[in-house]
Order: structure tokens, then C-alpha cells, then sequence
């Protein structure tokens, strides 16, 4: 792999890596690009994560590529199944042929005089290699797929049991007649819970800290059952999208803009579904406002179901320490248990970890602006896909993709040799990226770029606004800078096909 150069390179074969081929390659037909994927499999989140239930938090019509839609019977699915279909993309559009598995990128480094990224990579050997590239785009996700959040727990290693997070769980583990504690109250939580009771777990303790919002949609959508009887499937899709993306946004504005109502509502559903066998309050009366943290989604009220009959066991408290046999709370009230399940969220980690130098000088992203949730300030040929926290991920990385081939094209279009956003005067007054109060957003968003209070340095997760923006929106906007020259195909080093 030494000495290739590609007009673009795509680091991470997850779903926006392979959708962001997708609209290079149909875009730009004659460009040479490569997928660098430092797993031996493509997926990214969904291959990564292998835990008992491990599905989509968000419905498949809008998780799914809007250019090769979900023709699965399930709104709500399974990760493998995410997967395939994932993968099923990459082979039906000739995609995975340009994906280069087990290649790590550890650093990638900017020259404005050769208007080129040199990238270090480490190989399925070991050893490291130089490629080039002129357009940089990294879809490697937010967080750290090497090691998951474990807080420090106090008595940890008295535990006679198994300790185990979900991002590393054991392969083939056996949790059949064992007694089991999920420690946490995010959607991992939320869908281990009733997946363990499925597969066999004596019993299951939920134990939060504090309560989050749980939110029941039925896993079959009832209208998908009806379009896909009557309508072409094309058309079918786009109904089923609209519809997902407008209710989504729908429930978010009504709770920003009516909490109390939401928070009511949501209130008297869970109360309704538990049937008075377990309280609604403490255990799904969060502090905080509807859509402050991410709102938890469970398919056909399966967490309701195995708390009404029993199966599992929901606690709301904090731990004082492990014990030999399960966990002491802070209330006296003791918990015993074969295995305690961590699920305490995610590690941040920016860019997948790769070191970036700009004409020499090291980059901190914190340090940085985001624009139009896809770049960086001072950041040359370079966009890094991030999707909604209130909506789907692809929603967003989609229109990012459509975005950057806008760019793309306009950047060849004026024979420059790069497109940069730029701040110019006054830097804004920054704000954190994500209007977030998810613990795992709040350890590490400060190593991620700011934001400012206006566009285009403003993320508005808004799917609407981005539509007409990566639409009609003018790409010289007084930020976007088109400079320097269009380099001449290197001399010196092969150029990929």
C-alpha cells in the first residue's frame, strides 16, 4: 500500500463511511478513493457491539440510506441485521471493492505547498505506510472502540462474580439461571434488560443512579404494513421516511417547547404499562427536562413487560460498594448478583484517534470551531461526519456526503487546491458542540470542536434547515474559502484506481 495517492480517502467502513462512497462514487465516477478500515470487518457500531439484544435506537427508515432503502419488516432491528445491510449496500454498489480492512490511520499531516494529506497507516502486518490523498474525510464515528467507560467502582475486585461492559461482551457468554445487575439507564441498559430475561438470566436488576426517559414504539411499523402492500417500494419509502423524520421532529419541538406536557405523558404511559406492579416514581421521573439527554426507545414495551410480570427489577440509588456477592447502596439495601453488567456508557475519542498536523503544527480539535456540523476551522479538505442527537445518525451524515461532494466539485470547478472554512475577525462566542447532558457527552465533549451561536458555525440539529442548506444554500458563504492551486498528479508515487 506504500506510495498510493487517491483524490479522496474515507477513514471507517461503518454505515456513513459506506454512505459517503456511495455519493463520491456516483458523483465523481473518475475520482480514485479508498475506504481505510481499522477492523477486520465492516459495520463500525454494529459490528463492534455484540451484547445480548444490541439493536437500533432509532427506526430503520431513517437509520437506513435513503438511496437503497430498508426493506426489512422491522422498524426497530437487530444489530447484525443492521450489519448485513450495511454490508448488502457495499456489495450490490460495488463499494466494498475499495475497502482496505485492518488499516489503522495513526496520524494524518496537511501540506499546503503540495495541497495533499499524507497519511501514516498501520497495516494487517504491523507495519506502517505512507498514503496520500487530497480530500480527507473522516466517518470513524465519536467515541473510543478500544475501551468503553468503566467508572472506578469502589470494591471492584472483591466482586466474586463477572464484571463485564457491554462494548466488550464475553463471546458466546452463557447467562442462563445466573442473577444479573445492569448498571446504567441509557438505551444499553434499557435493551439488555429484557434481552437477558429472553436468554435465560434468573433475574435482572436495572440499578440507576438516576431515571431516564422511556419512550414504547411498536417494532413493525403498522403503516409500513400497508405501503408495502399497495405502493412501489420507492415510493412506500419516501412516505415511511417523511413520516419518521416529521414525527421525530414533531416530539422534540413539543419537548423543548412543552416539557411538562411531554414529561406528563410520558409519565402515564410507563404508569400504564407497569400495571401498579412497580412505581413510576422514582424510577421513570427524571430530573431533568424531555430530550436534556437523549430519550431511551424500547420496541412493543419489552422493558414494561418484564418489570410488570416480575422478570426483572428495576432500582433507583446510588452504590456505596461492590461487594463478594453483588452491591451494597449508599441506602443499606443490598444487591446480590452472578454477574454485574457496567453498562456506563461510552469513551470519546475524536477522529478515531489519529494525530492531525496542519503545515506542521499539531492540531487540537478543541481549539477548533465546527462547521455546519462537518468541518473545522482552519482545516483544509477535510470533514468529519457526526449525526443528530435527536434523530438519526445517517440523517445527517447523509446530507454531510451530499455536502462535501458540493464542495468537492466546486473546489475543482475554480482550479483551486483547497476549500477551508475560515473565521475571519472576532472568533464567536463558543459553545460546547452538543447542547447535551448525557454523562458520556459531558466527560469528553471539551476534546471535540465548539460551536458558535450562529450559522454556519452553529449545529442546529435541525434535518429541515440542513436539507435546504446542503440544498440551495451558497457555498462561498464568507467562511468557505476556496485558495491555493490545484496540484499536479504526484510524480513520484502511483496513483490508485
Amino acid at each position: 500500500m506504500s506510495g498510493e495517492h487517491f483524490d479522496v480517502l474515507i477513514v471507517g467502513a461503518g454505515i456513513s463511511g459506506v454512505g459517503a462512497a456511495y455519493h463520491l462514487q456516483k458523483r465523481f465516477p473518475d475520482k480514485s478513493y479508498a475506504i481505510l478500515e481499522g477492523r477486520e470487518r465492516m459495520g463500525g457500531t454494529w459490528d463492534l457491539f455484540r451484547y445480548p439484544g444490541i439493536r437500533s435506537d432509532s427506526d430503520m427508515y431513517t437509520l437506513g440510506y435513503p438511496f437503497r432503502p430498508w426493506r426489512g419488516d422491522k422498524a426497530i432491528t437487530e444489530g447484525h441485521t443492521i450489519r448485513e445491510y450495511v454490508e448488502d449496500t457495499a456489495r450490490e454498489f460495488g463499494i466494498d471493492r475499495h475497502i482496505r480492512f485492518s488499516h489503522r490511520v495513526e496520524a494524518a499531516e496537511w501540506s499546503s505547498e503540495e495541497a495533499r494529506w499524507t497519511l501514516t497507516v498501520r497495516g494487517p502486518e504491523g507495519g506502517t505506510a505512507r498514503m496520500t490523498c487530497r480530500f480527507l474525510l473522516s466517518c470513524c464515528g465519536y467515541y473510543d472502540y478500544e475501551q468503553g467507560y468503566m467508572p472506578d467502582f469502589p470494591g471492584a475486585d472483591d466482586f466474586g462474580g463477572a464484571l463485564i461492559h457491554p462494548q466488550h461482551w464475553p463471546e458466546d457468554f452463557d447467562v442462563s439461571g445466573k442473577r444479573m445487575i445492569v448498571i446504567g439507564s441509557g438505551a444499553t441498559a434499557v435493551t439488555l434488560v429484557p434481552a437477558l430475561v429472553q436468554e435465560g438470566a434468573e433475574h435482572v436488576t436495572l440499578l440507576q443512579r438516576s431515571p431516564t426517559y422511556v419512550a414504547s414504539r411498536p417494532a413493525k411499523d403498522p403503516l409500513a404494513r400497508i405501503v408495502n402492500r399497495w405502493l412501489p417500494p420507492s415510493i412506500g419509502h419516501q412516505i415511511l421516511r417523511a413520516k419518521s423524520v416529521l414525527l421525530g421532529i414533531w416530539i422534540y419541538q413539543l419537548s423543548r417547547r412543552k416539557p411538562e406536557t411531554v414529561r406528563r405523558k410520558l409519565a402515564e404511559y410507563a404508569e400504564g404499562k407497569l400495571g401498579g406492579k412497580v412505581p413510576v416514581d422514582p424510577h421513570f421521573t427524571p430530573s431533568y427536562d424531555p430530550w436534556d439527554q437523549r430519550l431511551c426507545l424500547v420496541p412493543d414495551d419489552d422493558l414494561f413487560e418484564v418489570l410488570r410480570e416480575g422478570q426483572a427489577s428495576i432500582v433507583t440509588g446510588h452504590i456505596g460498594r461492590f461487594t463478594g456477592k453483588g452491591i451494597a447502596l449508599s441506602s443499606g439495601e443490598s444487591l446480590e448478583a452472578d454477574v454485574i453488567v457496567s453498562a456506563t456508557g461510552l469513551n470519546l475519542k475524536p477522529l478515531g484517534g489519529m494525530a492531525v498536523t496542519i503545515d506542521g503544527e499539531a492540531l487540537d480539535p478543541g481549539q477548533t470551531y465546527n462547521y455546519k456540523g462537518m468541518m473545522f476551522s482552519g482545516v483544509p479538505n477535510f470533514a468529519a461526519m457526526f449525526g443528530y442527537t435527536n434523530a438519526s445518525w445517517t440523517l445527517k451524515t447523509d446530507l454531510a456526503s451530499r455536502y462535501v461532494c458540493r464542495l468537492i466539485k466546486e473546489t475543482d470547478k475554480r482550479g483551486a487546491g483547497w476549500c477551508v472554512p475560515r473565521l475571519g475577525g472576532q472568533a464567536p462566542e463558543p459553545q460546547p458542540l452538543v447542547d447535551f447532558s448525557a454523562g458520556y457527552i459531558q466527560r469528553g465533549i471539551h476534546m471535540f470542536p465548539r460551536q458558535g451561536t450562529e450559522r454556519p458555525w452553529r449545529n442546529h440539529d435541525d434535518y429541515l434547515r440542513d436539507l435546504a442548506d446542503v440544498t440551495f444554500a451558497r457555498l462561498d458563504d464568507g467562511a468557505m474559502r476556496f485558495e491555493g492551486e490545484a496540484p499536479a498528479a504526484p510524480a513520484d508515487e502511483r496513483i490508485a484506481s
